[in-house]
C-alpha cells in the first residue's frame, strides 16, 4: 500500500545521488558540536511572516534557515523551491505549506515551530540542523504533532521526530556489507578527525564485526593536508595484508590520501578502496588512482531527472539536499490523499514497506532514524557505475 509516492505524482521521478559533501560535513559537524560557524550568526530570529504555498485545507509547517548566512541560506532556498515544485507536480493535493524561517538558530526554530503549530500545522517538515531540530521536536511533541526533519545527527531522532536525511551509518553498513559479501575480511580505515569521522568510525567497527571481519588498522587524520602524511603512512605499513581500505571523506582529502597510500606501497588494484556517498564527485571519477574503487549511495538516475526539472523551473541547479524537501512534501501530499485522519500517525509513518522518493526506497524506523535502499557503485571515468543495485523492497520490520 505504501510502496511508493510516484503513483500520486503528475511526473514520475526515481532514485539518485550527487552533490553532498560540503553541506553534509558542515551540518554534521555543527550538529555534534552544538555550533553553526558561518551558518547562523544571529542568536535568535525575529518572527518572520508566514509564506504560504498551496491552498489546501491540511496544513504542514516547513521550517528552514532562510535568513542564515553562507551555505545554509543557499541550501534553504533550494529546499524551499523543491518543496514548492513537489506541490506543483502533485495532482491537486489538499495541502498548504506554512513556510517559516528559523535563521539557523535554536530560538528561531522554537519560535517558528510555535507559530506553525498555532496556525494549524498537522505535521512539521524540517528544520535542517540538529540544534534546531531539538526545540522544534519539543514544541511539536507537546501538541502531538510529528516532525520530519533533515538533520544528519541521529542523536536528535526520536519517536515522532523522524529524520529524512542521508545518514552516514547507512552508507557504511552498505559498503562494508557488500565488501564482505565479495570475500573481503581484513579491513583498514583512514577516518577524518571530525564529527562525521566519529560517526563513520563507530559504524565501520560495528559493520565489520557483523560481517565477521577484522579491523587490522585504523587511523584518524587531521583536516590539515600537511599533517595527513603520518597517519596515512601508518595505515599503509599496517595494511599490507588488508583486503580493503575504507576512507569515509570527500574530495578535500581522498585524492591526497590515496596518492600517499600508493606512494607508500599500497597497490589499489589489489587492495579494494571503499568510500561513502561523499565520493559522488567529478574529482573522484577523474582520478586514475581511484578507478575501480567502490562506494555506497543512491542510484543517481532520480536525482538527475529531478535536477533537470528543477533547472527548467528555476534556472539553476538544486543543492543535493533539495531532494529531501521534495520527498517530504510528496510523502505528506500522498498521505493526505490516501490515509484519511490517520495520515500522520506513527503507524502510518513507520510503515515497514516504506516509500519511494527521488533518492529511492526509504522508511522511517520507530526510533526516528531511517533506512534507505542504497546501491554500491564503482568509480569510473564516466561516473559511478552500479555494481550492486538498491533493493526493490525492505525485508522484515524497520526496528
Amino acid at each position: 500500500m505504501f510502496g511508493g509516492l510516484q503513483a500520486w505524482r503528475s511526473r514520475p521521478a526515481r532514485a539518485s545521488f550527487a552533490w553532498l559533501a560540503a553541506l553534509t560535513s558542515i551540518a554534521l559537524l555543527a550538529a555534534c558540536s552544538g555550533n553553526l560557524p558561518d551558518l547562523a550568526s544571529s542568536p535568535g530570529a525575529p518572527q518572520q511572516p508566514t509564506t504560504l504555498i498551496g491552498e489546501g485545507k491540511v496544513k504542514a509547517g516547513l521550517i528552514l534557515p532562510l535568513s542564515a548566512s553562507g551555505n545554509a541560506t543557499v541550501a534553504a532556498q533550494s529546499m524551499r523551491n523543491a518543496a514548492e515544485m513537489a506541490l506543483a507536480e502533485f495532482n491537486n493535493p489538499d495541502l498548504q505549506l506554512l513556510v517559516k524561517d528559523d535563521a539557523g538558530s535554536a530560538p528561531g526554530a522554537q519560535q517558528a515551530a510555535q507559530a506553525a503549530l498555532d496556525e494549524g500545522a498537522e505535521i512539521i517538515l524540517g528544520p535542517l540542523f540538529a540544534l534546531t531540530v531539538s526545540p522544534v521536536g519539543r514544541a511539536a511533541r507537546a501538541r502531538g504533532v510529528p516532525v520530519i526533519a533533515f538533520s544528519t545527527d541521529t542523536n536528535v531522532a526520536a519517536r515522532g521526530v523522524y529524520l529524512l536525511s542521508f545518514l552516514p551509518e547507512a552508507d557504511v553498513d552498505r559498503i562494508i556489507g557488500y565488501a564482505a559479501s565479495q570475500g573481503r575480511r581484513s579491513f583498514a580505515a583512514l577516518v577524518p578527525d571530525n564529527a562525521y569521522g566519529s560517526v563513520a568510525e563507530a559504524a565501520f567497527k560495528q559493520a565489520v564485526g557483523r560481517a565477521g571481519g577484522r579491523v587490522i588498522a585504523l587511523e584518524r587524520y587531521p583536516l590539515d593536508r600537511t599533517q595527513m602524511q603520518t597517519p596515512v603512512r601508518n595505515v599503509a605499513q599496517a595494511a599490507s595484508q588488508a583486503d580493503a581500505i575504507f576512507v569515509p571523506d570527500g574530495t578535500d582529502a581522498v585524492p591526497t590520501i590515496v596518492q600517499t597510500l600508493t606512494a607508500n606501497g599500497i597497490d589499489t588494484k589489489r587492495v579494494q578502496l571503499l568510500g561513502t556517498g561523499l565520493w559522488e564527485d567529478a574529482q573522484i571519477f577523474s582520478n586514475p588512482l581511484l578507478d575501480g574503487a567502490w562506494y555506497a549511495g543512491p542510484d543517481s538516475t532520480g536525482f538527475r531527472n529531478f535536477s533537470a526539472r528543477y533547472r527548467s523551473r528555476y534556472g539553476k541547479d538544486p543543492v543535493r539536499t533539495a531532494s529531501l524537501a521534495y520527498d517530504a512534501v510528496a510523502l505528506v501530499a500522498a498521505l493526505v490523499k490516501t490515509q484519511g485522519r490517520q495520515r500522520f500517525s506513527d503507524d502510518v509513518l513507520t510503515n515497514s514497506s516504506g516509500f519511494t522518493g527521488i533518492d529511492g526506497l526509504f522508511r522511517f524506523r520507530p526510533d526516528g532514524t531511517n533506512q534507505r535502499g542504497l546501491a554500491v557503485l564503482r568509480v569510473s571515468p564516466t561516473g559511478g557505475q552500479i555494481i550492486s543495485p538498491p533493493p526493490k523492497g525492505f525485508g522484515g520490520s524497520a526496528t
